[in-house]
């Protein structure tokens, strides 16, 4: 049970469920409202869905839902308890919302590009909200977690959009429409860039400094989970006089969020502190001229 309620115990569980009902509303009247109306294909399972909808008798709801559980028990052993029953917590809410709200919201299909605009903000304000507490959404974070698996290589926003783009494909095989494309990638885009100004201002990346007794640990679990390199640094405590080791890595400010809390799982005694830095050249990063 306390490796649900996490390090902040019962306040930081029903904070979690709070900021999951709250995530999956806004992402949920995004799609309801403004995206399934117009054939808009969103990206990850939201998108899949509202193709197979458009396909099948069956709601766009209940398609999300079923195509979260396959990717969900696949990734079970990578998420962890905590992860794995908010994120499940999540995509059942987000399915019964995307539902509810179709059938007691009237869609709005007057004008498609206002129409991906609004639904990009609506779902990256719910995503957004979701990351804030290190929650993941399911679909395309978790199919691109799975990825990483066989193609170890690939960044993650690499793997993240060629998700997103095979949706949009798919949709736009499905209802035989360029036009799909288009607002589909506005939705998307505009979506990214909501979630990253909620999640942490418009700084373009974050500076974190580990001060850590487990080194080795905090930095291997860095690479790994979250695709990141670290300089690892021998450092002394001034007040205590151990060695210690100091950690520096450069994340991007929409996962910086997951990036501190799987350090505080990794070592929970840990002095972590961050800074900005706007501008980054190297490897993992847009060099600007």
């Amino acid at each position: 049970m306390k490796e649900i309620m996490g390090p902040q115990g019962v306040r930081g569980f029903v904070l979690d469920i709070v900021y999951s009902v709250l995530g999956s509303a806004l992402v949920a009247l995004g799609v309801a409202v403004f995206t399934v109306p117009n054939d808009i294909a969103p990206g990850g399972v939201s998108g899949l869905a509202t193709a197979l909808a458009y396909l099948t008798p069956i709601s766009v709801g209940v398609w999300a839902l079923m195509l979260n559980v396959p990717l969900l028990l696949a990734a079970w052993r990578l998420l962890g308890p905590r992860p794995l029953v908010m994120t499940l917590l999540a995509t059942v809410l987000l399915s019964f919302f995307i539902d509810f709200f179709g059938a007691v919201l009237p869609g709005y299909s007057n004008n498609a590009l206002l129409a991906a605009v609004a639904g990009g903000v609506l779902t990256g304000l719910g995503v957004g909200i979701l990351f804030l507490r290190g929650i993941s959404t399911g679909g395309t974070d978790l199919a691109a977690l799975l990825l990483k698996k066989p193609f170890p290589n690939v960044p993650n926003g690499i793997m993240l959009l060629a998700v997103d783009a095979t949706v949009v494909a798919i949709a736009v095989l499905v209802f035989r429409d360029i036009e799909v494309a288009l607002n589909s990638s506005i939705t998307i885009y505009i979506s990214s860039k909501v979630i990253d100004a909620l999640a942490q201002g418009v700084d373009y990346a974050k500076v974190i400094y580990i001060i850590t007794d487990r080194g080795d640990e905090v930095s291997r679990v860095i690479n790994e989970r979250m695709d990141r390199g670290t300089t690892v640094i021998a450092a002394r405590g001034g007040y205590t006089g151990r060695d210690k080791q100091m950690i520096i890595t450069v994340t991007r400010r929409n996962v910086l969020v997951q990036t501190l809390r799987l350090i505080k799982q990794t070592d929970p005694a840990a002095f972590t502190f961050v800074t900005d830095s706007t501008e980054v050249h190297g490897e993992g990063f847009k060099i600007e001229d």
